[in-house]
């Protein structure tokens, strides 16, 4: 089984959908993805989910069918300030102080997350429930199928909503993923199934915020939920 995440395009939060420059962003990806075999195609509930996908539905020939438990992963730190912070937005020595959050379940376990833990739970046996349909079942850290399955399944998502899933299925402290790992704005992200031994499998990640599409028609990288300059792949960078 073959299974792609994609993060929305650049995003206008305030109306939830595209800015300009994402809706320049699907077009590009739809003209990437245009002629791959996809069997299943899934987005997330919210508008700028279901606008990056537009594109790239039509010229797969297929209707949207929305999965409510991908929409993002919203939930806090802890309250400061009157405000409850997103869990990707905490300072290095906010959560490095804590071994749990470094540790594959663990991070649960800290009185400050521990309002996180039922989401978290609820979207992994939302997750498990989704690939059971297509014949993999989760035993311990790995699942267990009957026979192989060869399709192609997309889902348009969000960062936050990745990285639990990312977490869940190869086994890593989803605050490690948050904190670690940047998917820029319809990044493709490409898992596979390994099933060197009949009727064991292990998702294992090909790709992870590939930008391939936005290098090839020369539009910047977005920057939306990083903070850091992004190195963009043009010719000012080469030699």
């Amino acid at each position: 089984m073959r299974l792609i995440l994609i993060r929305h395009g650049d995003p206008d939060y305030a109306r939830d959908t595209l800015t300009e420059k994402g809706w320049r962003e699907a077009k590009l990806l739809a003209a990437r993805a245009k002629d791959w075999k996809v069997d299943d195609a899934f987005v997330s509930p919210l508008g700028r989910a279901r606008d990056t996908a537009s594109a790239c539905l039509k010229a797969w020939g297929k209707e949207e069918r929305v999965l409510d438990w991908t929409q993002e992963f919203y939930f806090a730190w802890a309250e400061k300030e009157g405000k409850l912070p997103l869990v990707w937005d905490f300072l290095p020595a906010d959560w490095t102080e804590h071994d749990e959050n470094f540790r594959e379940a663990e991070w649960l376990n800290l009185p400050h997350v521990a309002h996180a833990r039922t989401p978290y739970e609820e979207t992994c046996a939302a997750l498990d429930a989704f690939l059971e349909g297509y014949g993999y079942v989760r035993t311990g850290r790995y699942y267990r199928v009957a026979a192989p399955c060869d399709k192609t399944v997309v889902i348009f998502c969000h960062f936050g909503i990745t990285m639990i899933m990312l977490s869940h299925l190869i086994n890593i402290s989803a605050q490690t993923l948050l904190h670690g790992l940047f998917l820029p704005p319809t990044s493709v992200t490409i898992l596979n199934t390994e099933e060197r031994r009949a009727g064991d499998a292990y998702f294992r990640a090909e790709r992870i915020g590939d930008c391939a599409h936005l290098l090839a028609g020369g539009e910047p990288i977005s920057a939306s939920g990083y903070f850091a300059e992004i190195f963009q792949e043009n010719k000012e960078n080469r030699r």
